[in-house]
């Protein structure tokens, strides 16, 4: 199918069921633990912006140090607040792997030339919406397109896709922001390619992944994984609270569902159409209010409601603001 090629070069990246030995490597973590500022003469602001396109959309999410949205593009971070869209004058990073948490956001990538970063960024973090980043692990070594993390505490999970000295190529955890690691067993994994992961908002052990035949759940950190959706492709999910919410296409439609895992339930959610070449990409859910969504999609559309649902408001069209 069309679709099946697109959504797969869109949201998995071409990531192949892989398998790989376990490795901790914890002392060389934690002596990347130090704040990183950039190395320019443009004072960092969030500024007002009239107008701009998005090329590329790397993440979306709601970080519980500010009162936005926040959307992690090639280019660096956009964010809309109070009807308002709003740009960064400088870390225009290419923020792959973006993960709004209570205190900020997470995220790997590449970074905006001539600041001084290292190439690849590993995993950093900024409690200052962005200004300056706090190096958590892998700084200047791997680049990851998959991340997720815990909204409140210290859980991260990561793919790895090539194997290297400092961490197992598959699904990695850990439990302490970044200092050490540990593989995910995968028990009972039983999808041909690794998607996207969502973590549960407050307890990290809890975690969820999107694949081309459903939703895989565990409780323990991913060592054993259950099915618990038919074998539809799942484009993108996230946390609401205890339930997931994920966008899925079935029949030739593209569907977006709430699921609660211990009950099974699904309820459907009326969202804006959609044209079938233009699944769902990224999902959002604001931790502080579970009635604020948001979603991105192949084309870079964004999608926000404040009353979970009922009305929807289109923030940008194609990548580019309306």
């Amino acid at each position: 199918m069309k679709i099946q090629k697109k959504v797969f070069l869109a949201t998995l990246m071409g990531i192949l069921l892989i398998t790989a030995g376990c490795t901790n490597n914890g002392e060389e973590q934690k002596k990347t633990h130090q704040e990183t500022k950039p190395k320019t003469n443009i004072k960092y602001e969030m500024v007002e912006a009239k107008s701009f396109k998005v090329k590329n959309i790397r993440g979306i999410g709601y970080p519980g140090n500010d009162n936005a949205l926040y959307i992690a593009a090639n280019d660096g971070l956009k964010m809309y607040k109070d009807l308002r869209w709003y740009i960064t004058t400088t870390n225009k990073h290419d923020y792959i792997g973006f993960q709004a948490l209570e205190t900020g956001f997470l995220a790997s990538g590449h970074p905006q030339k001539g600041t001084d970063f290292k190439d690849p960024l590993g995993i950093v973090q900024s409690a200052d919406k962005g200004e300056t980043f706090q190096k958590l692990a892998f700084y200047g070594k791997i680049n990851f397109h998959f991340t997720g993390a815990s909204f409140a505490g210290h859980s991260i999970y990561v793919i790895n896709e090539q194997p290297n000295e400092s961490l197992s190529q598959g699904v990695n955890y850990s439990t302490d922001n970044g200092a050490t690691w540990k593989k995910s067993a995968f028990k009972d994994f039983n999808a041909d390619s690794l998607g996207m992961i969502a973590v549960h908002p407050k307890n990290g052990v809890t975690m969820a992944m999107s694949t081309r035949s459903g939703i895989y759940y565990s409780t323990d950190n991913g060592n054993t994984m259950k099915l618990i959706t038919g074998p539809s492709m799942v484009t993108a999910l996230t946390f609401s609270g205890d339930s997931i919410l994920f966008s899925s296409v079935e029949n030739d439609k593209i569907l977006l569902k709430t699921l609660n895992p211990a009950s099974g339930q699904q309820t459907n959610l009326v969202f804006p159409f959609l044209d079938y070449e233009n699944p769902i990409t990224y999902l959002a859910v604001n931790p502080k209010n579970e009635r604020q969504i948001a979603f991105t999609t192949y084309k870079n559309d964004v999608y926000q409601t404040n009353d979970g649902g009922k009305t929807w408001n289109n923030l940008l069209k194609d990548g580019k603001t309306e």
